[in-house]
């Protein structure tokens, strides 16, 4: 990197902290519950920041950066990660911290590039959603933060069956039973789901659990 001066360094720890905080707006578009709250915003907003400045220390001092090396292998990420998703996220923020050292087009382009692949995803998916088809599956590690409608049924429910939120369906044929497993963002759109179905009499046991 070349040299710069402190208020060009001062305007590269901006644009890094810019660059890491879009993330929680494309990832609350996209309905990633977890990023929206307090030590995430502070994380994305942190991090690249926080790579810049290491990496314009230890640039071009062999000595200072096998020094740096051995102290930041002390420091680890203690809490555990949801899914490898929040990994890639993270890394992509070391990333551009890293690269706005270097050269802050290369960060900044690859904030956009990954903003973009995230709001062209769930773009995407809403897209299919809306016609009541479904390529994407919420995940295991989703399930604290999601609402979700277990049914269980003695016949299927074509109006359950073709939900566009239906998440998993298991057919017992030896016991001729039906379960579904239902996925919803939002408490009011279980509510009112469950209200639509409760009444039917084919179902034996319907249970809600709400995210946190």
């Amino acid at each position: 990197m070349n040299q710069v001066t402190n208020l060009e360094f001062l305007a590269l720890t901006l644009a890094a902290i810019f660059c890491g905080l879009s993330f929680r707006f494309s990832l609350g578009y996209a309905k990633q519950l977890w990023s929206q709250t307090y030590h995430y915003n502070l994380t994305f907003s942190l991090l690249p920041a926080i790579t810049l400045v290491i990496t314009t220390l230890i640039a071009g001092n062999i000595a200072l950066s096998l020094g740096m090396i051995g102290a930041l292998s002390i420091v680890r990420f203690r809490n555990p990660v949801k899914n490898p998703f929040e990994l890639v996220i993270f890394f992509g923020l070391i990333t551009i911290g890293i690269a706005m050292a270097i050269n802050y087009k290369y960060g900044i382009g690859l904030a956009i590039i990954m903003n973009s692949a995230i709001t062209i995803f769930k773009f995407v998916d809403d897209y299919f959603e809306k016609r009541g088809k479904k390529i994407f599956s919420y995940s295991f590690e989703e399930g604290n933060q999601l609402n979700i409608l277990q049914i269980r049924a003695k016949n299927n429910i074509e109006i359950i069956e073709k939900h566009p939120k239906l998440n998993e369906l298991n057919i017992d044929k030896k016991n001729q039973v039906f379960s579904y497993e239902l996925v919803f963002v939002t408490k009011k759109e279980l509510d009112e789901f469950k209200k639509e179905v409760e009444n039917q009499t084919d179902i034996e046991d319907l249970q809600a659990r709400y995210g946190q």
